[in-house]
């Protein structure tokens, strides 16, 4: 076989993996990306368990890559600490080794079993997480294959006369082989699927074990600089979690380098067989960087910080932001009344936010794009942390003596607080889910559903409005107000699905298609009402317009 064919087998067997592992990946996120994520967020708040979640996250998206790009967007918009961040994208550096070690079994009566498997759930089925879970199992089962693939593709590289004058020259040059593994890692984007063709090479006794070492060192550089690029559309703050993952694992490389070179590491301890030590090596050096991440996180995230921040200028927008945040004054705690009237600027805040993402939720039922869906995620995650900061603020603020009706506005803006927080992760984990859904199907409304849901949603923006003006004026008539537009509301949702159930007897196919989105969207808009509704009850209380859980005749 000429070398050309066979290069072209190889890099054929390649491209298979790279593709395997992006469509394991992309099911995994399509399937469990929202939930992963919200309890990523909240896991990783608590650095001790920072490590063992990134590994789990990497080891469910075959990527320490994309965990080191989700995790730098929470560092970056200060949803996480940044030394947290850096500790869970050691931890996926740690997980991604964990996967080349499991797939460096003998799965090969995976294969069919996956494909087949993945294959009838992916063409049989219309739901959602059986077809993602589906195109999971074919990715498994085409990452199997193209490992063998590998090894079949790189036998006749054995009886080259070339390849050892290029292995020896290498052997003898580490420092080249190092940046070419670290620039081979780039170029794959995968550090799972270079490290699997070293130790595929490895295996064929075409590589020996020191340079082999040496290529997984590069690797693992390599993979720390796919973050960093990949992070350049980001914002600064969010590119600072990836570059510090890339220094320390850099630093780490650059000295596990010179003791493979300069010592004689007992290399034979890892495991009997050549690829077994690779492997093990590879597990060895991402736990020791996350062991030594332990008391160093914090010193590189200030560096990396520095670095990433080092160029950028602030703009008038940041200025504004700044002036924005420092509505919860510290030194305002000393005085209750401005302290609460901060607070309620605060919370103001959060109802804008909240408003913009209901009125954007329908827009996106009408028109969705990847883009306009994740910048309204990243609303919820602006809601989230504001309510954080008010909940921290007010929290110091009763340890210190407060009047009766001081008390109840504590308790009232936190409860306010606590359901606007709901209210986005209502519209973000429910209806984005219909929005991807509708999208993902080509799913189109009747027009007589879709004005039902516009009306709907309507009714339920302008009693939203309502709530807000409550919250800041503590007006008892705009409170009966909003309260008995719950009672119409509930009226109108009756309504709306006999309409909804009599179009489905008429066997009409767009409500046949849409109708689990349609009942659902009505769902989710009266569970959001009945929030903002409750934040009148404090009002209606304080007037004695409130008896148990009806309202008094008036």
């Amino acid at each position: 076989m000429s070398g050309s064919l066979v290069l072209l087998n190889l890099a054929g067997a390649v491209a298979l993996l790279l593709f395997a592992t992006r469509q394991v990946r992309t099911g995994v996120e399509r399937a469990y990306g929202d939930l992963l994520r919200t309890r990523l967020r909240k896991i990783l708040r608590n650095p001790l368990f920072a490590v063992a979640a990134g590994a789990g996250l990497a080891i469910s998206l075959q990527s320490a890559t994309a965990v080191a790009l989700i995790v730098g967007s929470f560092a970056g918009s200060g949803i996480v600490s940044g030394t947290s961040g850096l500790l869970a994208v050691l931890g996926a550096d740690v997980g991604s080794a964990l996967v080349v070690k499991l797939l460096s079994f003998d799965l090969g009566v995976l294969v069919p079993v996956c494909l087949v498997a993945g294959t009838v759930l992916f063409m049989a089925t219309e739901r959602r997480s059986l077809l993602q879970f589906g195109r999971i199992l074919i990715g498994v089962g085409l990452l199997i294959l193209s490992l063998r693939l590998i090894g079949e593709a790189s036998e006749p590289l054995r009886q080259s006369r070339i390849l050892p004058v290029v292995v020896n020259y290498l052997s003898e040059d580490p420092v080249t082989a190092f940046l070419l593994a670290a620039i081979m890692t780039w170029l794959f984007h995968s550090s799972v699927a270079a490290i699997l063709l070293v130790v595929a090479l490895a295996a064929r006794g075409i590589l020996p074990l020191e340079l082999g070492v040496v290529l997984v060192l590069g690797a693992n550089v390599g993979g720390g600089v796919i973050a960093v690029m990949l992070s350049r559309a980001a914002t600064p703050r969010a590119r600072i979690v990836p570059l510090g993952n890339l220094i320390m694992r850099s630093l780490g490389a650059v000295l596990a380098l010179a003791a493979v070179v300069m010592l004689d590491l007992p290399l034979q301890l890892l495991g009997a067989a050549e690829t077994d030590q690779l492997i093990h090596a590879h597990i060895v050096f991402n736990l020791l960087l996350a062991t030594c991440g332990l008391p160093l996180a914090g010193l590189v995230y200030r560096l990396a910080e520095r670095i990433a921040l080092a160029n950028v200028k602030p703009s008038a927008a940041d200025s504004l932001a700044a002036a924005e945040l420092s509505a919860l004054d510290e030194t305002a705690l000393e005085t209750p009344s401005q302290a609460l009237a901060n607070a309620t600027r605060e919370v103001v805040r959060v109802c804008e936010t909240v408003e913009i993402m209901l009125q954007r939720i329908m827009q996106l039922y009408e028109s969705a794009d990847e883009g306009s869906i994740k910048e309204l995620a990243k609303l919820d995650d602006r809601v989230d942390s504001r309510h954080a900061a008010i909940k921290v603020y007010l929290a110091k603020m009763t340890v210190r003596p407060l009047s009766e009706d001081e008390a109840l506005r504590c308790q009232e803006l936190v409860g306010a607080c606590v359901k606007l927080e709901q209210v986005g992760d209502i519209i973000v984990r429910n209806m984005l889910v219909h929005v991807r859904k509708k999208l993902d199907y080509g799913l189109d409304f009747t027009p007589e559903g879709w004005r039902e849901l516009t009306s709907f949603h309507a009714t339920v923006l302008t009693n939203a409005r309502l709530a807000f003006n409550v919250l800041i004026s503590r007006d008892p008539a705009t409170a009966l107000q909003l309260v008995r537009e719950k009672d119409r509301l509930r009226d109108l949702e009756k309504a709306s699905s006999s309409k909804h159930f009599a179009r489905l007897g008429e066997g009409t196919t767009k409500s046949l298609e849409t109708s689990s989105i349609h009942l659902d969207t009505i769902r989710d808009l009266k569970q959001i009402n009945s929030l903002l509704a409750s934040m009148a009850y404090p009002v209606l209380e304080e007037h004695g317009l409130l008896g148990g859980s009806r309202l008094k005749a008036v």
